[in-house]
Formats: C-alpha cells, sequence, structure tokens
C-alpha cells in the first residue's frame, strides 16, 4: 500500500490551519504568563454581596444542597444551569420564593431541571419553606454593578459604543415603538443613587 500525498489545496489550507493553531497556542501562554505576574485579579469582579444572618444560612444549605451541581455562584459551581451570580439585580426576592416554591407556575416557559420528578432538582421544592426562603434571602444578596456584564441595566451615562450599536443594527422606527433603557424611570434613580454614594 502506498500513501497518498497531499494535493496542492489540501498542504496549503493545512498550513494555514498550523499557523492558526501555534499563534493560538503562543498567545493563550503569554497571556498566561502575563495572568501570572499580576498582583491584582485580570478582570474587576463585578458581583457585590454583603450577607445577611439569613443569607449566610441560605449560602450554607445552597451549598450542602447540591445546587452547585447544576449553577455557578461566587465562581464557584458549574455551568450546566443559569449562572446566579447578580440574581439579585434582576429578580426581587418574591420572584426567587416563589420560583423556589413552585417553579412551573413561576417562570415562564417550561424549566428544565426544577420542578416534579423525574426532573433532577425535585427535591428544591420538597425543602422545608424557611430553608427556601433562607436560599432566596442569599440569591437575593448577590447583586451586580450596573454596566456589568449581568447586570439587567447598561452603565450609567452616554455610551458611544451603545448609541453606535444602536445607530447601526437598530430600526429606524425603533424609537416610535420603544424607549431608550437608558430614559427609563428605574434607570435615571439608579444612576442618581449610585451617584450619591
Amino acid at each position: 500500500m502506498t500513501g497518498q500525498t497531499f494535493k496542492q489545496g489540501e498542504k496549503i489550507l493545512f498550513i494555514i490551519f498550523g499557523i492558526f493553531m501555534a499563534c493560538a497556542v503562543v498567545g493563550y501562554i503569554l497571556l498566561e504568563i502575563y495572568r501570572h505576574q499580576l498582583d491584582r485579579p485580570m478582570f474587576k469582579n463585578r458581583v457585590n454581596y454583603v450577607f445577611s444572618e439569613e443569607g449566610k444560612r441560605g449560602y450554607e444549605l445552597y451549598s450542602h444542597s447540591r445546587c452547585n451541581s447544576c449553577h455557578r455562584v461566587l465562581g464557584n459551581g458549574t455551568n450546566n444551569g443559569n449562572d446566579l451570580d447578580g440574581i439579585g439585580s434582576k429578580r426581587s426576592l418574591e420572584w426567587l420564593v416563589n420560583f423556589l416554591n413552585e417553579p412551573e407556575k413561576t417562570y415562564p416557559r417550561r424549566t428544565f431541571d426544577h420542578g416534579a420528578l423525574p426532573k433532577e432538582a425535585y427535591y428544591v421544592e420538597q425543602m422545608p419553606k424557611s430553608d427556601l426562603h433562607a436560599i432566596a434571602v442569599f440569591l437575593s444578596e448577590l447583586k451586580v454593578e450596573q454596566g456589568s456584564s449581568m447586570s439587567p441595566l447598561p452603565p450609567r451615562g452616554r455610551s458611544e459604543f451603545i448609541d453606535n450599536m444602536v445607530g447601526t443594527w437598530a430600526p429606524k422606527d425603533w424609537k416610535d415603538k420603544y424607549q431608550d433603557v437608558r430614559q427609563t424611570e428605574k434607570y435615571l434613580k439608579s444612576s442618581e443613587e449610585k451617584t450619591a454614594k
């Protein structure tokens, strides 16, 4: 049996692929060297938390109830489910309590793992109401800074980047149908509170 040789086009594609792969490996190595030499985190952590006593208890319950097997909180856990860092900025305590007690009725779509058997997180609904409330308090205390990737609100003030993206991609008649979220009362109130601090 004789081996086949690559055709000219195949050789060129193979070389280009090899160059891209070598650049990716070298880039990764250089980034890791740079990251290890930093005396501070490479990216600013924009998740804020100040736990109440019930929130601390909720964290313990969250940790011991295998929630980290699907969710990520405080940088720990997996990405199988939603990342819950910053959930307190998106959802109210009341919503979180309702979801933990009755996920199928609270969430607008069918849930993947929360609900009755045979869903994997069926046991959450069966936990004592006081434990579910403590977990909800813990989750509600996970806040994010306005403008972070997990925040429901954009950065304070005008953003040239956002304005350019809206100008480029949004349909011309969007202003007639939708209000700019940066002009809503909730956003303006949040910006004023941050400025006052």
